[in-house]
């Protein structure tokens, strides 16, 4: 099936990738932004950029800091990210979480969507979770990775 707009002259909503990638080889690091522009392209949804954090364990980081700063310009929809878990640790995750939603941009998730706001139209969150097509999206970036 063919997206509905591919015959009409208009964009997608703007939206912007995080990855946390701590100790993450360079073919993981691909691997996950691909991952992220093909859900990106599925759902018809224009991927303006991806910011990359190398950090952990802190609230705020550089990377965090100029994701909140285009979530405030005026044409941007949501945040795509691989799962959740590339917002940090449950405790980090949660503030920003909030600090996302607070801003009015959606939070979208290529797996592990819990809530009606964290996946594309017609997002069921009821609906068995099943492992991700893309073995990159299966494993948590936390570790080191070949």
């Amino acid at each position: 099936m063919e997206p509905l707009t591919e015959h009409r002259g208009v964009s997608g909503p703007v939206v912007y990738g995080l990855l946390r990638l701590v100790k993450v080889s360079a073919t993981r690091q691909a691997a996950l932004h691909d991952a992220l522009a093909e859900y990106c392209r599925r759902h018809e949804l224009v991927l303006h950029g991806v910011f990359i954090e190398r950090t952990a364990g802190t609230n705020w980081s550089v990377a965090f800091t100029g994701l909140l700063d285009v979530l405030d310009l005026h044409d941007t929809y949501g945040v795509v990210l691989p799962a959740l878990s590339h917002l940090g640790t449950k405790a980090i995750a949660a503030a920003r979480q909030t600090r996302i939603t607070a801003s009015g941009a959606r939070l979208l998730l290529i797996r592990g969507a819990r809530s009606a706001d964290s996946g594309p139209a017609g997002h069921r969150p009821d609906q068995a979770r099943h492992r991700s097509p893309d073995p990159a999206l299966d494993h948590d970036t936390r570790g080191t990775h070949a």
